[in-house]
């Protein structure tokens, strides 16, 4: 009688319990990849918010496993496009990223090779992507 007692409160202890489900919020924006190669011969800032736009990024190789199909869509992604440059050293650096009620600002600084340092002498065409995890409209300066 005592284990049957005992097999029925741990029955129910077993089935009141509750599991908690963390709510991790991801940042505001995430960096996919920064190149110093590969990108566009024309200086361009791409904002991709359509399904078909960001299927282009998945058939990428750097990128396909880091985009999955709940980001196409909850998230923006952001093309920067440096173009063609005559050195190594070239970038674009994300100064800032603010969210406001209704839209996205991106502040961004385009960083070059210090002139002093010495650099390999090659063309280059740097580009950068990002993630914006939100859909509203973004802005960049």
């Amino acid at each position: 009688m005592k284990k049957a007692i005992i097999l029925l409160l741990s029955l129910i202890l077993f089935s009141c319990a509750t599991s908690v489900k963390k709510n991790v919020k991801k940042p505001l924006f995430e960096i996919l990849t920064e190149q110093s190669d590969g990108g566009a011969n024309i200086r361009f800032f791409e904002i991709l918010s359509e399904p078909n736009e960001i299927t282009m990024l998945q058939n990428d190789e750097k990128l396909k496993h880091k985009i999955n199909s709940n980001d196409i869509q909850n998230s923006n992604f952001i093309v920067l496009n440096l173009g063609e440059k005559t050195s190594e050293g070239y970038g674009v650096k994300v100064e800032s990223v603010v969210e406001t009620e209704k839209n996205i600002i991106i502040t961004l600084k385009e960083i070059s090779p210090d002139k002093n340092a010495i650099s390999t002498q090659v063309i280059t065409t740097p580009y950068t992507i990002l993630k914006i995890n939100s859909k509203k409209e973004i802005i960049i300066k």
